[in-house]
């Protein structure tokens, strides 16, 4: 027994069980922070789940809220031209109520002119084939513009 003794008490044994102590206390160790960890990671998760539902919860409310603020902007703007029109259409009745104003609308629109005065209207040639449909600078038929446009490309 003297030998056991002996054994249990050497410095080589000693220092074999603190080794293997040290060892199993890191481990322990190392074994609560992976599982604190997890519970970490598991919370981490569940607080990104609450959050992305929050997320997609609210995405459909605001953008129904920005639409609706963009709706209500475009129609206080059609309101502001509305009121603008209504103005210039107020205006516009009561320059229509003077007489003056009416006699010279006549004059300019109408052609209108006051007994004892000689009315001219000066039509230009061009404006008014324009206006009759007719090519302009020429009263031949069209296949002729059209025979002399392949001759002139032709030429060129």
């Amino acid at each position: 027994m003297a030998a056991k003794d002996r054994d249990r008490f050497s410095t080589a044994t000693r220092l074999r069980l603190l080794g293997e102590q040290t060892a199993a206390r890191v481990y322990r160790s190392q074994n609560r922070r992976q599982a604190r960890r997890s519970r970490l990671t598991g919370r981490a998760a569940f607080l990104a789940l609450v959050l992305c539902t929050l997320v997609v919860a609210l995405a459909y409310p605001m953008r129904q809220y920005v639409s609706q603020r963009d709706e209500i902007a475009d129609q206080r703007r059609l309101a502001r031209e509305a009121e603008r029109r209504t103005e210039e259409l107020r205006d516009e009745k009561a320059r229509l109520q003077d007489d003056a104003y009416i006699r010279r609308l006549a004059r300019e629109h109408l052609h209108y002119v006051l007994p004892g005065e000689t009315g001219y209207t000066v039509v230009d040639p061009d404006a008014a084939r324009e206006r009759d449909g007719t090519p302009s600078g020429t009263d031949r038929p069209w296949h002729s513009n059209l025979w002399d446009g392949v001759d002139s490309a032709d030429r060129g």
